[in-house]
Order: structure tokens, then C-alpha cells, then sequence
């Protein structure tokens, strides 16, 4: 779940797990829909552990490792899950020794280039049988991405942070990973699902992402500037969610989901 391209920006392991709930619906849901039982999985991008402790509750007997370029995450994760091997290391240029029977990436890929070649080395990780199952969020046009550049674009800042948006990778269409993926596979399932979240208020969006996808903008502005561009944001937020009677808004994140089990 944590970034494992963007070098010296690491992900805030409290303010994910503020939201472990919400995110932890997600991999459940891919996890029921794995097949077999694995004896040898690889998560990807494992962050503070919550798709690793699901992955050992789901396949007791199975050797687990968790990659992910953040000590601290992997701190978390170390104390929230046993008997797993954890490695701090960059996920893409990391590789496992031997064939694996699981490749899992939950919230990870969106973060590296060049998917075409990504996936292609990731299956050819698997032994044969093996499976690769991966979600990656799906929400560059909604309103809470789309405030990010539209606020980095137009301030003092632009300089700085214009590059950081332009470099961000941006997923592929659902028909790219089927013509990528279905040549090597088996059997090939591919998904959208757009979860709703009843969130209490803008500021918990704000909350959502200031440990993640806004951490590469704000850790290049000064405190003041930081202030700022947090406002507008929130400015933008409440524009665009508008709040329930009760007083929650209905945050929307659209992901897209792959399961590719290897001929």
C-alpha cells in the first residue's frame, strides 16, 4: 500500500491505519476471490501490513513476505502480523529467489511506470498455476485527485511541485491488461469496483490522503505554504462533497482489480 517509486517521500503508517477499516474491505474483497492455496505469496508494496495479516489469516500454512521501500511502515507491520518475512527494499527493482505461487500488490503499482513491462516480469515471477492479484486505485479524475493538480499547477509553487504531478504514473485502460495479461494466463478476471465511503466531513479526506498521495506535494512546501495549499484544498473538497444530512460526505474511490492465475 505504500509508494515504492517516489524515493525520499514515505507514507504517514497512522494516518493510513485511521482508515484500515475502509481499506481493508478492499482487500478482502480481492482475497475471496484467490483460488487455491499458495505455498509461497509476495506482497508487494505491504505497507503498515494490513493486506499481510489478512493473506496469513487466509493461507495459514503458506511462507509470506512483505516488501516495501519504508522502514517505518515495515515497523508497523513487523508488530501487527508474525512469522512473515519482511524486506525494505523498492518493489521495483526488488525480485524474490525462485518462483512464487502469489504475487499480491494491493494499492502499490499505480506508483511505477510502464506497465506493460511491469506486469510481464511479475508473471514471470509465478510458478505455474500461480497467481497474480493486484487493485490499484482508479481515481485520477475524481475531485480529490483532480484538486491536487489543479492546486499544484496554480500557486508559488508550481515550480516545484508541476513536476511531481506530471511524473506521477497513470494506470491503464482495463482492455490494456487483458491484451498484457492474457497471453501468459490461464484464466484472467479484471474489475471495477467504486467503493462509497461515508467519511465525517471534508477534513477526513484530507486526513485519508495527507498519509499518502499529498505527502510528495507537502513535503516540498515551507509550513506556511503547506497551510495554504491544505486550505484550498479543503476549499475545493467541500465544493465538490457535498455533505449529508447528518453531516458525513460521501467519498467515492473507484479501483480496478486483476487476477491472472499463469498457464
Amino acid at each position: 500500500m505504500t509508494n515504492s517509486s517516489q524515493g525520499p517521500f514515505s507514507w504517514d503508517a497512522e494516518l493510513l491505519l485511521r482508515f484500515d477499516a475502509e481499506r481493508e474491505q478492499v482487500v478482502r474483497d480481492l482475497i475471496a476471490r484467490l483460488p487455491g492455496d499458495p505455498g509461497r505469496i509476495v506482497d508487494l508494496g505491504c505497507g503498515p501490513g494490513t493486506s499481510t495479516r489478512l493473506l496469513c489469516d487466509r493461507f495459514t500454512r503458506a511462507r509470506l513476505t512483505g516488501v516495501d521501500i519504508s522502514e517505518p511502515m515495515l515497523a508497523v507491520a513487523a508488530e501487527r502480523t508474525r512469522g512473515v518475512e519482511f524486506v525494505c527494499a523498492d518493489i521495483n527493482a526488488w525480485r524474490p529467489e525462485g518462483s512464487v505461487d502469489l504475487v499480491f500488490a494491493d494499492s502499490s503499482l499505480q506508483w511505477i511506470g510502464d506497465h506493460e513491462a511491469l506486469f510481464k516480469k511479475l508473471m514471470g515471477w509465478l510458478a505455474p498455476g500461480g497467481t497474480l492479484a493486484v487493485q490499484m486505485p482508479d481515481n485520477r479524475q475524481e475531485p480529490s485527485h483532480a484538486l491536487m493538480r489543479l492546486i499544484a499547477a496554480d500557486g508559488p509553487w508550481a515550480d516545484r511541485l508541476v513536476p511531481i504531478a506530471k511524473t506521477r504514473a497513470v494506470i491503464a485502460t482495463y482492455s490494456d491488461y487483458y491484451r498484457w495479461l492474457r497471453p501468459d494466463s490461464a484464466a484472467l478476471d479484471i474489475w471495477q469496483t467504486a467503493y462509497i465511503h461515508p467519511l465525517k466531513g471534508v477534513e477526513a479526506i484530507v486526513d485519508w490522503f495527507r498519509g499518502s498521495a499529498l505527502r510528495p506535494f507537502l513535503d516540498r512546501l515551507s509550513e506556511a505554504e503547506r497551510e495554504t495549499f491544505l486550505a484550498r484544498y479543503r476549499q475545493g473538497l467541500s465544493e465538490s462533497y457535498e455533505a449529508e444530512a447528518d453531516g458525513r460526505v460521501l467519498f467515492v474511490y473507484p479501483r480496478l482489480f486483476l487476477l491472472a492465475r499463469k498457464a
